[in-house]
């Protein structure tokens, strides 16, 4: 089996924080299918996404380019970027989309061959100058409509901030649709080339709406407090204030929510209708796999799950995405390959990103030269990174720097404010060390590295040389015109490097 080409299922959550996979370490969660793609595979507890969200985030994960070289930040066009689902369609895999993929427009293809477009559960199509996806049609075959402007219609909406339980037929829910139209296109196809399907769920985004028999998996289960922040807001730069106002007071949709004042049960209740629409997509994820059973095809398959971002969910008083801490940016990713007869269960703690996903993809489909324009490398090979043991995360005004010890959030236009944190004695990013002089080199050297990255990440890793006895990485170039046209970078004791 291993000699033929694999089939790739690629699965993505929308808003789903690492921690929510029971054998992960999370023994309140409900996940025995996730579970099982553990017990399977490689699960990457430091792997983070690249934007701070869907859109961002998905731009870069499916371009393989970052968004400041995308230009995509925010709900920006993107579609007219290259992407690796093409180089799969070119070696003859038919690529497919069922579900969520936040494309804009909406209805490009970005090399898939087939799609089942379903989007956001609140989403207005008009701006997009269509009607519905096919989530709303189906809907509307069962004389339903989709549910917008709740905030507007029920007085009571921001006391409930955004938990309600579905109370239509569980068929309708978009999530359940989405998985069921998985299963059937699984079951449904010919199977006479490789596969690479894209499942995208529209949960556990907002609102947090699953069926009750789903939130009352959480019935009785402690559920954690989240992260208390607000004294520390003041030493924050203004825009985490203004965020929470800003969905205090929003028109926007189902957007609208006040957590200044939530209390604690206020927030467990929204976490557990939360974990009991992650238990819901869990469900449709066993149904996945044993339709892949029952047709032959899983153990020729390789099963990667994986969220475009996090959510807050009260922690330091706000909700949703937007911002860089550790409960936005820090997703699950596992990969599991099924074409192997025994149990892989391995944690890897290394930093990695959604731009390595690429070209872990493409390896997996046998494509060992990796484009160029593909800004990460392949976990399944030991290429050196251009900035080993970091991350970066891009979203409108902000870059992420993290390494395992320290994380830079940089506000473009503002560098008398930002954030610092130092991972190691403050994982929860309560103390803000921005304007604390004992770290002021490490602030300044952090940006320095973060800037040096801006101007480098479009050069392909592997065009970098590293001589391994005096730990000198230079530029592609730099054996013919020397250090002083193309610059060398030499990494010292505790990655303090400097440019020469």
């Amino acid at each position: 089996m291993l000699n033929k080409p694999p089939n790739i299922i690629f699965i993505i959550t929308d808003q789903q924080r690492l921690d929510t996979i029971n054998a992960l370490g999370y023994n309140y969660m409900r996940t025995p299918n996730l579970d099982r793609l553990v017990e399977n595979g490689v699960s990457y507890t430091n792997a983070f996404c690249c934007g701070a969200t869907s859109v961002a985030a998905r731009a870069a994960l499916f371009t393989g380019m970052y968004p400041h070289n995308t230009g995509v930040y925010s709900f920006d066009h993107w579609s007219h970027h290259s992407s690796w689902i093409q180089d799969l369609a070119d070696i003859n895999y038919h690529c497919v989309n069922i579900g969520k993929m936040h494309i804009i427009p909406i209805y490009d293809n970005i090399g898939f061959h087939e799609r089942r477009v379903i989007e956001n559960k609140c989403q207005k199509f008009s701006q997009y100058g269509v009607q519905e996806d096919e989530w709303g049609w189906w809907l509307r075959m069962h004389g339903c409509e989709r549910e917008v402007d709740r905030h507007l219609k029920d007085p009571n909406w921001t006391k409930k901030y955004n938990a309600i339980a579905w109370d239509r037929d569980e068929e309708l829910h978009s999530d359940i649709f989405c998985g069921n139209t998985a299963v059937s296109w699984i079951k449904t196809w010919n199977w006479n080339k490789p596969l690479f399907l894209q499942i995208g769920f529209p949960g556990p985004h907002e609102p947090y709406d699953p069926p009750q028999r789903f939130i009352d998996l959480y019935k009785d289960i402690e559920v954690p407090l989240p992260i208390k922040s607000h004294e520390n807001l003041n030493s924050k730069p203004i825009q985490h204030k203004a965020f929470r106002h800003f969905f205090k007071y929003t028109k926007n949709d189902e957007s609208q929510i006040d957590l200044s004042s939530a209390s604690d049960s206020d927030i467990i209740r929204l976490r557990k209708h939360y974990f009991g629409n992650i238990s819901l997509i869990d469900e449709k994820i066993g149904e996945i796999l044993k339709a892949l059973e029952e047709v032959g095809q899983l153990d020729n398959s390789v099963v990667i799950f994986t969220s475009d971002h996090g959510d807050n969910l009260g922690d330091h008083g706000l909700p949703y995405k937007w911002l860089m801490y550790d409960s936005i940016v820090n997703i699950p990713m596992v990969i599991s390959d099924f074409r192997k007869n025994s149990n892989i269960n391995r944690v890897d703690e290394s930093l990695v990103s959604h731009i390595d996903l690429g070209p872990t993809i493409l390896n997996i489909a046998g494509i060992e030269n990796i484009p160029q324009r593909l800004e990460g490398r392949s976990l399944l090979q030991k290429e050196v990174a251009l900035f080993p043991e970091t991350v970066f995360c891009e979203d409108n005004y902000l870059i992420m720097m993290r390494e395992k010890k320290f994380k830079l959030v940089y506000y473009i236009g503002q560098f008398e404010d930002g954030e610092l944190y130092d991972l190691q004695n403050d994982p929860d990013e309560l103390n803000n060390l921005w304007h604390s002089l004992e770290f002021k080199n490490k602030k300044l050297m952090m940006i320095e590295k973060l800037l040096r990255w801006l101007t480098m990440s479009n050069y392909k890793n592997k065009n970098y040389k590293t001589n391994e006895e005096n730990k000198i990485l230079r530029l592609p170039g730099s054996e013919k015109f020397g250090p002083f046209l193309h610059g060398q970078i030499t990494a010292l004791p505790d990655d303090k490097q400097t440019l020469s």
